[in-house]
This record gives structure tokens, sequence and C-alpha cells, in this order.
């Protein structure tokens, strides 16, 4: 159950955000086969005056609306899928949102089962993505 943060500039727009949550929410979806019903991403915003960053790191010239993503997912995705989440959510958010390629930075953190407890107070390990009997 990947869990995201994406940070974007201040002045982003309801819609905007709401384009970009969707746009890596499909983006998952698609490259690692994420269920549907695993939406959890906690949007923040930064007031451009507070977040410094290299407009040329690694020769990528990017603007003033840098859009950080941020993933938590269990360890065990390969390199090959990692790369299709990171080429997914660039096409995505710049076709839903406008927002240049280059102007995404994403990283990942992996962990274990171990390392999560998704509900009623129960380790992942125990449930092993099983689904509760809520509904």
């Amino acid at each position: 159950m990947p869990i995201m943060r994406t940070a974007v500039r201040k002045d982003t727009s309801r819609q905007t955000r709401d384009a970009i949550v969707s746009g890596i929410h499909q983006a998952m979806v698609d490259a690692i086969g994420m269920p549907e019903d695993e939406l959890f991403n906690i949007v923040s915003e930064y007031d451009p005056k507070d977040f410094h960053y290299s407009r040329t790191f690694n020769g990528i010239a990017r603007s003033d609306n840098l859009v950080l993503i941020e993933i938590t997912m269990r360890r065990g995705r390969s390199d090959a899928m990692k790369r299709e989440i990171y080429r997914l959510i660039t096409v995505n958010l710049e076709k839903s949102s406008g927002i240049s390629p280059k102007d995404v930075f994403i990283f990942v953190h992996e962990n274990d089962y171990s390392d999560w407890s998704v509900g009623n107070g129960i380790g992942a390990m125990a449930l092993v993505q099983q689904r509760g009997t809520d509904f």
C-alpha cells in the first residue's frame, strides 16, 4: 500500500492539485498494479521563499513550479517498475496540468510489511494484503 506526499507551490489551484493527485494515483495503478482504492496522498503547499532548490541540478532546467513527490511503499518493486512510475507520473501531470516533466521531482522510500498498520491496529504483516470485512 503506497502512500504519497506531494508538495506544490502555495498558489497552486485546487483543480490543479486534484489533477496532480489523480495523475500520480493513475500512474501507480498502471505501473505497479496498485488497486484503485489505495489512494493515500497528503498534499502540502510550500511558500516559494521557503523552498530552496537548484534550478539546474543534474542539467535539468527547472522553473519556479517544482512539484515534489515522495512515495513510501513496500519493498520489492523492480527498477523497471519504478522507472515506469516516474515516466507515467510525468506524462500524466504534463497532460492533465501542463506541468513540465522538468518540474517533477520524485523519490521513493521502501520498507516491509512489518512497518505498516493500515487499520484496526493490526500489522499489515498479519494481513498480507487481505481485505477487511467492513465492505
